[in-house]
């Protein structure tokens, strides 16, 4: 069984699915869905549509280095195996998912981390903007006192010192 990737948009193409479009010189283009296939016809950029694998690597959104991926591409290949070769082929290939699915989440994790990091400051700022709203009426009173008797403190010792 050999899964093809779409032209347009890379996603994963089983048996019986998807349109096949050949061009003139032979060119083969697999499409997944009616979707892909009329953008293709409009000849529209997969780099520019936002729903494709092509932009959200081109806008670095997605893993694009992985060694994962390589053996993916390797294992598209037809290859003669015998009934152990095959199992522990599976094996390998179980072993490869879980790690790309890892490595994938962990690049998500440090792509948003920047983002958290600027919320959290924006969000400290907002509040040492706004305290006064967040405080309690009696601390408020508080510290004006304390404020008002430092004042009237200041000015006492300038009358003293003249």
């Amino acid at each position: 069984m050999r899964l093809e990737k779409c032209y347009f948009c890379s996603s994963t193409i089983y048996p019986g699915h998807g349109v096949q479009f050949v061009r003139n010189d032979c060119k083969i283009f697999r499409f997944c869905r009616s979707k892909c296939h009329k953008a293709f016809k409009k000849k529209r950029n997969p780099r520019k549509a936002r729903w494709t694998k092509a932009f959200r690597k081109a806008a670095g959104k997605e893993l694009t280095v992985d060694p994962a991926f390589e053996f993916e591409k390797r294992r598209n290949e037809p290859v003669k195996y015998d009934r152990q070769l095959w199992q522990n082929t599976l094996q390998a290939m179980k072993r490869i998912e879980e790690i790309k699915v890892k490595r994938q989440n962990q690049f998500i994790k440090n792509r948003l981390r920047k983002g958290k990091e600027l919320r959290n400051e924006a969000d400290l700022k907002e509040v040492e903007k706004n305290i006064h709203l967040i405080r309690a009426p009696a601390a408020q009173a508080r510290q004006l006192e304390r404020r008002l008797v430092e004042v009237i403190e200041e000015k006492d010792e300038e009358l003293m010192e003249d």
